[in-house]
């Protein structure tokens, strides 16, 4: 069965399209068929798999005001089973045309539903915001899957952002839930880094991921080369840290070796 999942958080900058594109990128090399979904303006996630924005036709502005069907604006990338629904600044104008409009936080849902089951699984890359953009992607999906940093503001945004979750449940998503919470850009030898893990673990204990995504310069180069970093350098450090959240997502158990060998990998 298909699996939907918003890549969620308001804070920017903690690598919501990084996770969203080479989660999806190792995914789609383990023989899933992908599609993600970009909501986002900046449109990063489209950048990110070597889309030119000012080339679109069709983008999600299209599919949210109800211009275009979903299936018309699937790109298939060239990356191994992974289809994008990009975004450009047109996305922008969507926030305000969204509020007029008939079942406003249902709208990419209805869309979604179309196209389901032709994947196994759909990401859906949020702005970092809010707003309705954000709850139309919550109300979309199945689960959420939330990056966040190691710091201490970054808790009060979570907090944020489970009410949020918590309200659109209650309204229009009573299924909706938290997949998991995966720490991005972790530096393990800060004192700061481990503490705000263990403050998240005692309240969302199950929901933690076991990897954590370490700062990587082959992750940060990556996208300025419009490839998810497996195929830009699949021997770095970021590709085997998305390589093993991968498999925690497909239910997998990570192998000690596989630990150890995120642990002693260079950049």
């Amino acid at each position: 069965m298909s699996k939907v999942i918003a890549v969620a958080n308001q804070k920017g900058g903690v690598g919501k399209s990084t996770t969203t594109v080479n989660l999806a990128a190792y995914l789609g090399s383990r023989g899933k068929k992908i599609l993600c979904i970009d909501i986002d303006a900046q449109g990063n996630l489209t950048t990110g798999f070597g889309i030119r924005k000012k080339d679109l036709s069709c983008s999600t502005y299209d599919i949210l005001t109800g211009k275009e069907s979903i299936k018309n604006a699937v790109i298939q990338t060239e990356f191994e089973n992974v289809s994008v629904v990009p975004a450009n600044a047109d996305l922008a104008g969507a926030e305000v045309e969204l509020v007029n409009m008939e079942q406003r936080f249902n709208r990419l849902k209805m869309q979604v539903l179309t196209i389901k089951e032709d994947y196994d699984f759909i990401f859906i890359d949020c702005p970092p915001a809010l707003g309705q953009l954000t709850i139309n992607g919550m109300t979309a999906c199945d689960e959420l899957l939330i990056p966040m940093l190691a710091e201490f503001y970054a808790l009060e945004g979570l907090t944020q952002l489970v009410n949020t979750m918590k309200l659109v449940r209650a309204n229009y998503n009573p299924s909706l839930d938290i997949l998991g919470i995966v720490f991005t850009m972790y530096d393990n030898r800060l004192n700061v880094s481990r503490q705000v893990v263990e403050e998240v673990e005692q309240y969302f204990a199950a929901k933690v991921f076991q990897t954590k995504i370490p700062r990587n310069v082959r992750l940060s180069e990556a996208p300025s080369y419009g490839k998810p970093v497996m195929y830009y350098d699949k021997h770095s450090k970021g590709t085997l840290a998305y390589e093993c959240l991968g498999k925690e997502i497909l239910g997998e158990p990570l192998s000690s070796i596989m630990k150890l060998r995120l642990n002693i990998a260079k950049d």
